[in-house]
């Protein structure tokens, strides 16, 4: 093609209308006001600090004020319960049970994941299925079952059972997000480990377990969370006031006919910073852990 007769083909392609533009509704988020965006947030925000404000208002100003703010700002009601209250005991009862939870739910759900995730085996649907249909069974049901059960292992007033009863409450949930994250892991990977000389073990700690992180640390820190708030297992299987957790502490501090509001809330927000501190720490894998289990692989 000559100079002259490519000439008008570039002016048409010049002269070419612009695309049309996207209608309102197909527009990008990024074109939407802020303060369509900020507002809701900021009513959602207050109604969700305004408790927690509520709390503290308690927790710091003297007894018998009905100051809106915290001043004069006192901490003797987060020495009561510490000290007076003995909440120091409770605290480390707490952190126990949460941290031996933690480590026997993940290991368990490790080991029960990788099996439904790997392997092929007759009830392998029925399996699946019971682990479901279990997280339908209120925690509450399990109590006479469990409590008969410690009390011929003579483990009636002791840690132990309430660990033991927490991993077995958690443990369905676990192993089924846990053959999720797996599922997601290429069996070539470790194909590629075995070729190279190593056994299933080596392969899975070598080449798996390095990519399950997101996923082993979403499972434990709600196994850690919910056996730190829950209240029915440590009410029922201890007695003694040396071995009760943080929650059924929270519970003596209400009277039949009064109620100490500064003691109370001091106590929660005791129990709540570490639950705070928890989820402010691994924020970051937890979302990345329920992005990857929740596709399926």
């Amino acid at each position: 093609m000559s100079i002259k007769e490519a000439a008008p083909v570039v002016s048409e392609a010049r002269k070419s209308p612009p695309p049309p533009r996207p209608k309102a509704r197909e527009r990008a988020w990024d074109d939407v006001p802020r303060w369509q965006i900020y507002l809701p947030l900021s009513i959602y925000l207050i109604f969700t600090l305004i408790p927690f404000y509520w709390i503290l208002l308690f927790a710091l100003r003297p007894t018998g004020s009905t100051s809106l703010v915290p001043w004069p700002m006192t901490f003797d009601h987060f020495q009561k319960v510490w000290t007076d209250r003995e909440f120091g005991t409770y605290f480390q009862n707490s952190v126990l049970v949460g941290v031996a939870t933690l480590i026997m739910t993940t290991l368990v759900a490790l080991a029960g994941g990788y099996a439904l995730a790997r392997f092929n085996f007759k009830i392998k649907r029925a399996f699946m299925l019971g682990l479901l249909c279990s997280q339908f069974v209120p925690g509450a049901l399990l109590l006479v079952p469990l409590f008969e059960i410690f009390a011929k292992l003579q483990m009636i007033n002791s840690l132990g059972s309430v660990i033991i009863a927490e991993t077995v409450f958690q443990l369905p949930l676990s192993i089924i997000l846990i053959s999720n994250f797996i599922k997601n892991v290429p069996p070539s990977l470790e194909e590629a480990a075995w070729v190279d000389g190593c056994n299933r073990f080596t392969a899975f700690r070598i080449v798996v377990l390095p990519l399950l992180r997101p996923g082993l640390i979403a499972v434990g820190s709600f196994a850690f969370v919910h056996s730190w708030n829950h209240f029915l297992f440590a009410l029922m299987f201890l007695n003694n006031p040396e071995k009760q957790t943080i929650p059924v502490g929270l519970n003596t501090l209400m009277g039949a006919d009064s109620v100490d509001l500064g003691a109370l809330a001091a106590g929660g927000i005791i129990a709540a910073v570490p639950v705070v501190l928890v989820f402010a720490f691994i924020q970051k894998w937890l979302i990345t852990g329920f992005s990857a289990g929740a596709v399926k692989g």
